[in-house]
């Protein structure tokens, strides 16, 4: 296997292969799926081997104690050969991962294989591909905890254990100083235990961060803004704690805690920095000045983290392992987010340069992550996998023909303000269409429509519908949470259905929509994806012509920000925004690829806000969605660049479209005068056409299963950290 293994003597860096660890008495083999480079403590380490002996003895006074008392024992020749010895050697670096249990040792009975765990410890969780972890330096993650968020457990417990030292108090008013990687979850932390917060770090970007992290102000602690936000805060008397959270040779962050904690204040000293503690200060404030020792009670306690012996919880309440679990909890359910604080993923085959390049600031970094080829079964060969149900084969690709003249009895549940706008508008008009009934659940929405539309009839009994003979199809445009059910509904009554996007919000949602075309043989179905009924792209798909050979697409979505109160943000029972709206631009790349999707790796933004979706076809193609939220309003919501065979394809938000061959233009069109044509008269057209005369569906199910599937999978992915494969059954 592989580890990232360091020479303190030259400073080398390498990625070695070693042998693979046993499975010992006590623990577990756990297969790495993330790594966490602490940028503190590690580059600490990483730098010290770079210094020449000199400078080594003077960043550790400690060690160079221990050689002189060794040649007062053993003599010179043999203290330096032992000395030697010790620094022209590989050490690990790495303390803090998690991966997939792959092997359980006896006496453990609280993990199985296959459960996923966070890891802890300078000497169990390093960076490498594969570790054993005594029992209590790891922790089981939580359902729905994505792996790369929980390899934070050890750096979280670090933190977590310096504010428990600081017995924080709802009301308090806390200063951290250093806003890296352990001062930034100190903030989350206290922010989450109602404790206000300073922060104070010289790094604008990193102040920025932690106030959309939970801190009331940051500043700069060389200027005056940090001792104003305190003042303001605190009346002018002080805060109640200071956290050391900085690093480096500096006295300044002690000296600024004294200046700015109140009369018998706590100071906390979490990370390694100067503590040269001006005396008078610190004296005329009896000020509690305490450490922090590392992730908690058992830290260098060999008994405890080698052997397996807890303390009781009666006498020791937050232990090593406890506050492991804790955080893992606090990330699971919300209270923390540390998707924020990824600044990079490194492959771990690209170890080395990541260090060097941590080292030498060419990456400037607050979390950095390896990402490991087999961990968690993460590998494209075993890569996760979202299995699209099996697509039923139902009555054919057509149903019988309706008799000449007949019109096509339509039954609309649901009148909302799409609906109303731009579906109903299309259909009030259309020969051969007749409005039988609307449904919905409110008596006073259902007669609007009726008046409105000219719908035969409006109820709000759903079932009445469904058992009417004489309704050929059934419009399903409700909130998405009701799509999958009502859809399963409407087939197994022998309806032609259309229903807006999403078809689902689940993969058992998915799977009983498919079953119930299974079981009734009933297989028509169409979902609103109307993007690839748009004429103007019709027509430059055309004129782009067939290609021979791979394309890369991108589509840049500017979806813009909710309104507050909006149901669309009701996302534990709505399903995301992309959920909710990827579907069609998953639709629109599979159209103009021809061809559906076999893999799907999705990444966010800080924040969560903005998704990046790569979408990967059989023939080499991808389409890359750009899903944003964070746009300006007056920017395009929609364009689109599809690149193959030396030509180019351009759609400006259905205003424009392009057509470049070589150095030309091959075609444009005419900017269109009025409101975008974004196709769904044209779809509509099309599926009233398919239910009258019995001939197929305009898009085959197949398809809507796959790229719901698709659509689906981004949340996975996000959570999984690694490409989502869509193992479709055929």
């Amino acid at each position: 296997m592989k580890q990232v293994v360091q020479n303190y003597k030259s400073g080398e860096l390498a990625l070695l292969d070693v042998p693979e660890p046993g499975c010992k008495p006590g623990g577990v083999l756990v297969r790495s799926a993330y790594s966490l480079i602490s940028t503190g403590t590690e580059l600490m380490k990483v730098s010290e081997a770079g210094m020449s002996m000199l400078g080594k003895a003077r960043s550790r006074p400690d060690q160079v104690a221990k050689v002189v008392q060794s040649v007062a024992t053993n003599g010179v020749p043999a203290t330096y050969r032992k000395v030697m010895g010790k620094l022209d050697s590989y050490t690990p670096l790495g303390y803090s991962l998690c991966g997939v249990v792959e092997q359980v040792g006896t006496g453990i009975d609280d993990v199985k294989v296959g459960d996923l765990v966070a890891c802890a410890g300078n000497e169990h969780a390093l960076h490498a591909e594969l570790n054993w972890v005594p029992k209590n330096l790891y922790a089981r993650v939580p359902d729905g905890l994505a792996p790369r968020h929980a390899a934070f457990g050890t750096v979280g417990s670090i933190a977590l254990q310096g504010v428990r030292r600081g017995e924080a108090q709802l009301g308090d008013v806390a200063l951290v100083i250093g806003l890296g990687l352990i001062g930034q979850l100190v903030v989350q932390l206290l922010a989450a235990s109602g404790v206000r917060v300073v922060g104070a770090d010289p790094d604008p970007l990193r102040c920025g961060l932690a106030e959309r992290l939970g801190a009331a102000a940051c500043g700069d602690p060389a200027s005056a803004a940090v001792e104003t936000a305190v003042a303001e805060l605190t009346g002018g008397h002080g805060v109640d704690q200071v956290y050391l959270a900085a690093g480096g040779g500096s006295n300044q962050p002690v000296e600024l805690a004294a200046k700015l904690s109140r009369d018998r204040g706590r100071v906390v000293d979490i990370g390694k920095c100067r503590l040269d503690l001006p005396w008078n200060a610190y004296y005329e404030k009896e000020l509690d000045v305490r450490f922090s020792r590392s992730y908690g009670p058992g830290r260098y306690d060999p008994e405890y983290e080698l052997e397996g012996r807890d303390y009781p919880i009666g006498y020791v309440r937050w232990t090593e392992r406890r506050n492991l679990a804790c955080f893992l909890d606090l990330a699971a359910r919300g209270r923390v987010d540390v998707e924020p604080l990824v600044s990079h993923v490194a492959d771990f085959d690209d170890a080395v340069e990541t260090y060097q390049s941590l080292k030498d600031g060419a990456l400037k970094a607050v979390a950095v992550l390896f990402r490991y080829p087999e961990g968690a079964g993460e590998t494209e060969a075993a890569a996760p996998a979202v299995a699209v149900p099996a697509v039923p084969r139902g009555t054919g690709a057509s149903a019988p023909a309706r008799p000449a003249r007949t019109p096509v009895r339509m039954a609309f549940v649901g009148a909302g303000n799409y609906a109303t706008s731009m579906l109903l508008p299309h259909l009030t008009q259309r020969d051969g269409v007749e409005l039988s009934t609307v449904v919905t659940t409110t008596a006073l929405s259902a007669a609007n429509a009726k008046r409105k539309f000219g719908f035969a009839k409006a109820t709000t009994d759903l079932d009445a519908v469904l058992g009417d003979p004489s309704v050929d199809a059934v419009f399903v445009v409700t909130r998405h949470s009701s799509h999958a059910e009502l859809t399963r509904k409407a087939l197994l009554a022998g309806k032609a259905v259309f229903v807006e996007k999403p078809l689902a919000l689940s993969e058992d949602e998915l799977a009983g929509v498919l079953a119930a075309v299974e079981e009734s043989g009933n297989d028509r179905l169409q979902v609103g994806f109307n993007r690839r009924f748009a004429p103007l792209l019709q027509e430059a798909r055309k004129r782009f012509g067939a290609r021979t050979g791979p394309a890369s697409l991108r589509y840049l979505v500017n979806a813009g920000r909710l309104e507050h109160g909006s149901w669309y943000l009701q996302q534990g029972t709505e399903g995301s925004r992309f959920a909710g709206e990827g579907g069609h631009f998953v639709d629109t790349a599979s159209w103009l690829l021809d061809a559906d999707p076999i893999s799907v790796y999705a990444l966010t933004t800080p924040g969560n806000e903005d998704l990046q979706v790569v979408l990967r076809y059989p023939d080499g193609s991808t389409a890359t969605i750009s899903y944003v939220t964070t746009g300006p309003a007056g920017f395009p919501k929609e364009t689109l660049d599809l690149v193959a065979d030396g030509r180019a394809l351009r759609l400006d938000d259905f205003v424009r479209a392009t057509v470049y061959d070589g150095r030309r233009r091959r075609w444009v069109s005419s900017r269109l005068p009025k409101a975008r044509d974004k196709g769904q008269s044209a779809e509509l057209a099309s599926f009233v056409k398919a239910v009258r005369t019995g001939g197929p569906m305009p898009i085959p199910l197949e398809s809507l299963a796959t790229t719901t599937a698709a659509t689906l999978a981004v949340q996975s992915g996000l959570a999984g950290g690694a490409p989502v494969t869509l193992a479709t059954a055929r």
